[in-house]
C-alpha cells in the first residue's frame, strides 16, 4: 500500500487520468449542457490542485538543484 493509499487521496497520476476521463466525456456530446458544465467545473477545480502541486515539486527540485536541501524547512517539503 503506498502513501496516497494509506491518507485515502488519490495520487497525482489518478488525478489526472480522471481530468482526462472528464474531457472525454464532455467531449464525446452526450452529456446534457448542465452535467458538461458540472464537469467542466470538477475538472477545472482537478486541474488546479494538479497545477499546484507541480508548482510545489518544481520549487523542491529547484531547490535540490541549486544544492539548498538542508536549508529547506519541513514545510517547504
Amino acid at each position: 500500500m503506498d502513501r496516497h493509499e494509506e491518507n485515502g487521496t488519490q495520487s497525482f497520476e489518478e488525478r489526472l487520468a480522471q481530468v482526462q476521463d472528464i474531457i472525454g466525456r464532455i467531449e464525446s456530446g452526450k452529456l446534457p449542457l448542465e452535467d458538461s458544465v458540472t464537469a467542466y467545473e470538477q475538472g477545472m477545480k482537478l486541474l488546479d490542485a494538479l497545477d499546484g502541486e507541480l508548482k510545489q515539486m518544481n520549487r523542491r527540485l529547484t531547490v535540490l538543484q541549486e544544492g539548498k536541501e538542508t536549508e529547506m524547512s519541513h514545510e517547504d517539503l
